[in-house]
């Protein structure tokens, strides 16, 4: 209830404060505002050239590293596919043969 009361109290005396200093207030006001543009423009310039250089293209290394991982993957699973076709095409001739000897 304490800080309640004070802030209170803090916000009338400030806004007591303008009234009476306007001039002054003004002057802070106008040396203030450049810092703050300064200060908030060199921040968003600092973020931007972070978030460029993550989006930098990769370096010839780990490119070839991503590439060579792809490529090891992609033969494990066209050796797992031809695995799957010869024992379809094995499944595919016993069933001929089963037929054919029916008729």
């Amino acid at each position: 209830m304490k800080v309640f009361i004070g802030g209170i109290a803090a916000a009338f005396l400030g806004i007591i404060g303008i009234f009476v200093f306007f001039g002054p207030f003004l002057y802070l006001l106008a040396g203030a505002v450049p810092l703050m543009l300064l200060l908030g423009g060199a921040m968003a310039a600092y973020l931007g050239y972070d978030e460029v250089k993550d989006k930098l293209p990769l370096k010839k290394k780990e490119v070839e590293e991503v590439a060579s991982q792809a490529e090891s993957k992609l033969k494990e699973e066209a050796e797992k596919y031809k695995q799957e076709v010869d024992k379809l095409k094995a499944e595919l001739e016993k069933a001929k043969s089963e037929s054919s000897k029916e008729e």
